[in-house]
């Protein structure tokens, strides 16, 4: 047995016997469960973005500090996003065949590590290759996070309650995001030194691992309880060796087929991925350069510039749930509209952020509020969009498929892309990528307009589970 085989083997899915229960004590057992797991998600993925890009905190510093160029600044930010792509396809495949509970706390907790290193050691981000290689391992790391995510919410949720369920669990990462920032704006760096945002942190997010590890649970048959499909729920485990051997082998060609016809040739997740890849290509360069702009064009302090940019992120919270419950009630499912109507607003507000004098200190604020209030929006609905329209089988495939084009292609391009252009154009020629972007998403955004939820009866897993449910009965006599 290979090295990888051992890996997966030690991360396999856990699955029990069906437990019997009437009707009722079920339905408060599954909403118990549901609970939990989606309360583990919450924390496990605020912790994630705790310590993602909390590096970008520290960018003023490290030019004053080591004299970091733009342009090496922007690499640091993009090793992150550049390996976080490639983790996000590679490990949402590897996901899909893993226990979501431990898939999620090794990736966290190896983020966790590298944040508290350097906030212990800040003595060590003088070393420009060692911050590199550091910054790729932690994007590698990130990785793990969003297809368990995605695994968890996919087995404990149905598509009618997806949208918002996704829209709450979305809010997480912007408050694992703001904070931070925040701790840079109530002075904490005066406290614990100008490495704070990387120390505490890292901190919070070792606990927040410990947390999320003891409520995640993997699926609804890892703690005994009937798959959420109800055609799924009459099935135990008391198959016979003949059934069971039959359904194994086609396990592999379920994979594959869903592969192929799912992810690899489906137009629909293609446009998606495109459009992800301009939408994160905004976001990011926001978020990454708000500091730096705000201290060296808007003549912001390095605490003030902090409270800003907490204010983008915990704007987000309000947006993400407005995006989801308008995709749910006002479009009826259909995730496009609403994501296309939040990106031409994005590209107004945009505008108006850099119209805005220098003076309006409060103005330029709410600006960046209604930033953070429209981007994240259409950020979390591709992501839902893209596990709406394939089965249960590829879901973390399919997340994964969408991240690498988000963060390979527009994170990356954020970063080393931008900080390049603003090198050799200024800031005014930095802006104008980010309205080639937004254009670039509502076009692609457009394609999949009447795009729909898959209806998971027609997937190939589900024929297959129907198949498998059929043997069993067949066993029955």
């Amino acid at each position: 047995m290979s090295f990888f085989q051992r890996i997966l083997l030690s991360l396999r899915p856990v699955t029990k016997s069906l437990v019997a229960h009437d009707q009722g004590e079920q339905k408060k057992i599954l909403l118990h469960y549901q609970f939990r797991v989606f309360l583990g998600i919450f924390i496990g993925y605020a912790g994630y973005y705790l310590v993602r890009k909390n590096i970008a905190l520290l960018l003023p510093h490290l030019e004053q500090h080591y004299g970091y160029s733009k342009l090496q600044q922007g690499w640091i930010l993009g090793a992150t996003s550049l390996s976080y792509g490639l983790s996000k396809f590679c490990m949402g495949w590897i996901s899909d065949r893993s226990n979501a509970k431990l898939f999620l706390t090794i990736g966290l907790s190896g983020s966790a590590l590298i944040s508290f290193g350097y906030g212990c050691f800040p003595g060590l981000l003088a070393y420009f290759p060692l911050v590199l290689f550091m910054m790729s391992l932690n994007g590698w790391f990130q990785g793990m996070g969003w297809p368990s995510c995605g695994r968890v919410m996919v087995h404990w949720f149905t598509p009618k309650e997806r949208g918002k369920k996704m829209a709450l669990w979305n809010i997480s990462h912007n408050i694992g995001q703001a904070i931070p920032a925040l701790l840079v704006s109530i002075g904490m760096s005066h406290v614990f030194g100008w490495s704070s945002p990387m120390l505490i942190p890292g901190i919070a997010a070792g606990l927040s691992a410990y947390f999320a590890y003891n409520l995640i649970e993997d699926t609804p048959r890892s703690v005994g309880l009937p798959d959420i499909d109800q055609e799924h729920q009459c099935l135990d485990d008391h198959k016979t060796p003949h059934a069971s051997s039959l359904v194994f082998k086609k396990t592999l060609l379920v994979q594959k087929k869903d592969f192929y016809h799912h992810v690899l040739f489906n137009p629909a997740l293609w446009c998606l991925a495109f459009a992800n890849l301009f939408v994160y290509l905004t976001r990011y360069a926001v978020i990454d350069w708000l500091p730096s702009y705000l201290v060296e064009v808007r003549g912001f302090s390095s605490q003030s510039a902090g409270f800003s940019y907490s204010l983008y992120e915990l704007a987000g919270i309000a947006g993400t749930l407005a995006c989801g419950w308008m995709s749910d009630q006002i479009f009826k499912g259909r995730r496009a509209p609403a994501a296309i109507l939040f990106m031409v607003m994005v590209t107004g507000v945009l505008q108006l952020y850099l119209w805005l004098p220098n003076e309006f200190f409060w103005t330029i604020n709410l600006t960046l509020f209604g930033l953070g209030f429209l981007i994240y929006g259409p950020v979390m609905l591709i992501g839902l969009h893209a596990l709406d329209i394939v089965p249960k089988s590829v879901a973390g495939t399919a997340a994964g498929f969408t991240g690498l084009f988000g963060y390979v292609g527009g994170a990356t391009c954020a970063n080393a892309l931008f900080g390049w252009i603003v090198d050799c154009y200024g800031w005014d020629g930095g802006f104008s990528l980010l309205f080639f972007s937004c254009f670039c998403s509502i076009f692609f955004l457009s394609l999949t307009w009447n795009s729909k939820p898959l209806a998971q009866s027609s997937s190939v897993y589900t024929r297959i589970k129907k198949k498998k449910l059929s043997l069993y009965r067949q066993s029955l006599g």
